[in-house]
């Protein structure tokens, strides 16, 4: 079975056009819609990354931490 991709838009009416595909002709077919995602503009790629995690890691003193769990995996 071969399978066909157009990329359409939808007019304001509700009506989708197709190519002129001969093969298709008198044939039931199965048709999903899936709207296209918009791409982001990767300019402030960087500054978006650090928005986003910014403050996920705070800056607390790791090192007695560290300390403790070695000391109790090699006691």
């Amino acid at each position: 079975m071969r399978a066909f991709k157009f990329d359409t838009r939808i007019s304001k009416d509700g009506t989708i056009q197709i190519p002129f595909t001969p093969s298709l002709f008198n044939t039931e077919v199965e048709i999903t819609i899936v709207p296209k995602m918009v791409k982001k503009n990767h300019k402030n790629a960087g500054k978006d990354f650090v928005k986003k995690w910014a403050g996920f890691l705070s800056f607390n003193d790791t090192d007695s931490s560290k300390l403790y769990y070695l000391t109790e995996k090699y006691k």
